[in-house]
């Protein structure tokens, strides 16, 4: 059936489950818009000014860093992406192919924190922009609109989702060029381009910064193309949302390092932009706000998809539909509110504390997944026993996978750099975190190699036949 025959409902009926034939419709370039217009906001913002705030990286280097780290960590999101039309089902769920039943209960828990964490930091984010805007607004009050705002999203769910960043592309694309020329003929300093330098363990980690700004989408970015039809290639998927992620959150990093440079050191990363953007900056302060509600309905949404697995692992024949995920949408949303409203004001940075801790545990997960899907079962999966309670053909437990899996957060540690722990060969580069690199170059062949001697395994892969186009 082709897509421009189907009519879509604007509110999601389906959940965790398999997307039929019918049921599937849009268009690749919709993935590109989705994180395109998703990546220009304020957390990206202030993600990349850090290169050049806590790295001390002049702006040559700090860009070149920020587009070397995107462009790699990219390629493994897009990856993740383009398995979404094949399969027909979300992320998280799928890795009980790899993991087996319970075997992905870890990672689907680890993802599920993420999401709720981003989400909650987001409407205190999304809170504090609205109280700057208008003073007359309460911290409180703006930390319930924005998380109202990106709740009404989440709830009617992917299309609205895809409509609203294809819109935001435009507006967000025009918005940031304006203010990227502002700030260029607006400069409040005389280092613009001589303030910091080159060092090695600087451009190293926010080389990292970058590449795990990317990495973290991997648990869920194949839920935003599990709805296009099958027919679609994995090349057109994988640079559609290549394109548009890299692009787009390239743009944020570089807009965040410019901004922090065109103004006087000591400011806080918004505080530079509001300076560097002048008589445009209230402008893009509420343009960075409804970015903010809009991705954030994305943090929203696969939370409550992340819950539903983990509920459906032990239900198997529950399959919910529009309602369960509208009722659940609004208990992690209430929860969110009450947590946002009674935090600390380092509330955020406490969090991305906790995303880098966890992100050691998510990059093996990425190498397992892609080298499963790519490598061994070349998309060919029996969707059947993906949601069986004793996962079907893959157990409820894959040895291979979690010993693979253990090793790579095992020889991540030396090369951390946390806030929660600091490992000894990052502490000798002067804090360079490369545990991710460490972790997908370890784990890849690793798992390829027990995977592809379990006889199991084999017998599995040669009774399936639905090949990756």
């Amino acid at each position: 059936m082709s897509d421009t025959q189907t009519s879509p409902p604007l509110v999601e009926k389906h959940t965790i489950g398999y997307i039929p034939p019918e049921d599937r419709h849009g268009k690749v370039r919709d993935l590109f818009t989705l994180w395109f217009g998703g990546n220009i906001a304020p957390l990206p913002i202030v993600t990349g000014a850090l290169g050049i705030q806590l790295f001390h990286l002049n702006l040559l280097w700090g860009i070149v860093a920020i587009l070397v780290g995107q462009l790699i960590g990219g390629v493994l999101m897009a990856l993740h992406s383009a398995q979404g039309p094949q399969m027909g089902i979300p992320q998280m769920i799928q890795s009980r192919a790899q993991f087996g039943s319970l075997g992905s209960l870890l990672v689907v828990v680890i993802a599920g924190i993420m999401y709720i964490g981003f989400f909650a930091s987001n409407i205190v984010l999304a809170g504090q922009s609205l109280h700057g805007i208008a003073d007359s607004v309460p911290l409180p009050v703006g930390i319930v609109l924005g998380a109202v705002g990106s709740g009404a999203i989440g709830i009617i769910g992917y299309r609205f989702i895809h409509v609203l960043n294809r819109i935001g592309t435009w507006v967000l694309g025009i918005g940031i060029l304006v203010g990227f020329g502002y700030i260029l003929t607006h400069i409040h300093t005389g280092d613009f381009l001589t303030r910091g330098s080159f060092n090695l363990s600087g451009w190293l980690a926010t080389v990292s910064l970058a590449a795990l700004w990317q990495i973290a989408f991997a648990p869920y970015v194949s839920d935003y193309s599990r709805y296009l039809p099958e027919k679609v290639s994995v090349s057109s998927t994988f640079w559609a949302t290549w394109l548009g992620s890299t692009l787009g959150s390239s743009l944020a990093f570089i807009f965040g390092a410019m901004a922090v440079l065109a103004t006087p050191p000591g400011l806080e990363t918004m505080e530079a932009v509001k300076l560097a953007t002048g008589a445009i900056g209230p402008l893009m302060l509420i343009l960075f706000l409804l970015s903010v509600i809009s991705h954030n309905a994305l943090n929203l949404y696969g939370a409550v998809l992340s819950i539903i697995t983990l509920v459906q692992t032990f239900v198997w024949r529950w399959i919910p539909g529009h309602r369960s995920r509208t009722w659940i949408s609004i208990i992690v949303l209430l929860g969110c509110c009450i947590a946002a409203i009674g935090a600390s004001a380092d509330f955020i940075s406490h969090f991305v504390d906790l995303v880098l801790a966890l992100l050691v545990v998510l990059v093996p997960w990425t190498a397992i997944n892609l080298i499963d899907f790519y490598a061994i079962h070349k998309g060919n999966y029996d969707i059947q026993s993906i949601f069986r309670v004793d996962g079907g053909i893959y157990g409820r437990y894959n040895p291979q996978a979690l010993l693979a899996y253990a090793i790579g957060i095992l020889v991540q540690i030396p090369f951390m750099n946390t806030p929660l722990y600091v490992g000894p060969i990052s502490r000798y580069i002067n804090g360079a975190d490369l545990s991710w690199l460490i972790g997908l170059l370890v784990t890849s062949p690793l798992y390829y190699w027990l995977a592809t001697r379990d006889t199991a395994y084999r017998r599995r892969q040669s009774g399936l036949q639905h090949p990756i186009s």
